[in-house]
C-alpha cells in the first residue's frame, strides 16, 4: 500500500550497494519520498508484486536481467507504473530502446552528484505527478460512466 497519497513510494534498482544508499538518502532527505531498494531486477519484480509503487528507478547494466528487460516485464504483465532508467551507459541507442519499451525518463549517472540527484527527483516528481492526473481522471470517468448507467431510462413525452 502506498504511504499516503503526497509521499512517493519509489523502489530503486541497482547491483551497486553505494549508489543505492546514495541515491535513497538523498530522495529521503526531502520527508516525502520513500524509497525501497534492490539489488536485481529478479528481486525488483518480487517486490513489485508484493507492494505498490508509485514509480521504479532501474540501473539499465545489472548482472541477472538489464534495466529494459525489467522494463519490458512489467509492461507485458500489464504494470504501467512510472518507469525511469538511470544508468551509466550512455549509448544513444540504449535511451531509444528504453523510451520506445516505455520507460518515462532516461537519465545518465555521472557529473555532479547534486545536479544528477536533482534531475533525478525532478524526473520522478513529474512521472508520478502525470501517472496520479491519469488515475484521478479515469477514476472520474467511471463514476459518471457508473453515474449514467445507474440512472432510469428516459421516456419520450408524447
Amino acid at each position: 500500500m502506498k504511504i499516503s497519497e503526497n509521499r512517493i513510494s519509489l523502489l530503486y534498482v541497482d547491483d551497486e550497494p553505494l549508489l543505492l544508499d546514495l541515491t535513497k538518502e538523498y530522495l529521503e532527505s526531502g520527508g516525502d519520498v520513500i524509497v525501497d531498494t534492490s539489488l536485481s531486477a529478479k528481486e525488483g519484480l518480487e517486490l513489485i508484486r508484493k507492494k505498490d509503487y508509485d514509480a521504479v528507478i532501474s540501473d539499465y547494466q545489472m548482472p541477472d536481467k538489464d534495466g529494459l528487460e525489467f522494463l519490458k516485464i512489467l509492461r507485458r504483465e500489464g504494470n504501467n507504473i512510472p518507469f525511469i532508467i538511470f544508468t551509466g551507459r550512455g549509448r544513444e541507442e540504449v535511451a531509444i530502446e528504453a523510451l520506445n519499451a516505455g520507460a518515462d525518463y532516461y537519465l545518465q549517472k555521472g557529473g555532479k552528484l547534486k545536479v544528477q540527484f536533482g534531475e533525478l527527483s525532478n524526473f520522478i516528481r513529474k512521472a508520478v505527478d502525470k501517472s496520479r492526473a491519469e488515475k484521478a481522471v479515469l477514476e472520474h470517468e467511471q463514476r459518471m460512466t457508473d453515474v449514467i448507467n445507474f440512472l432510469p431510462d428516459v421516456q419520450p413525452l408524447l
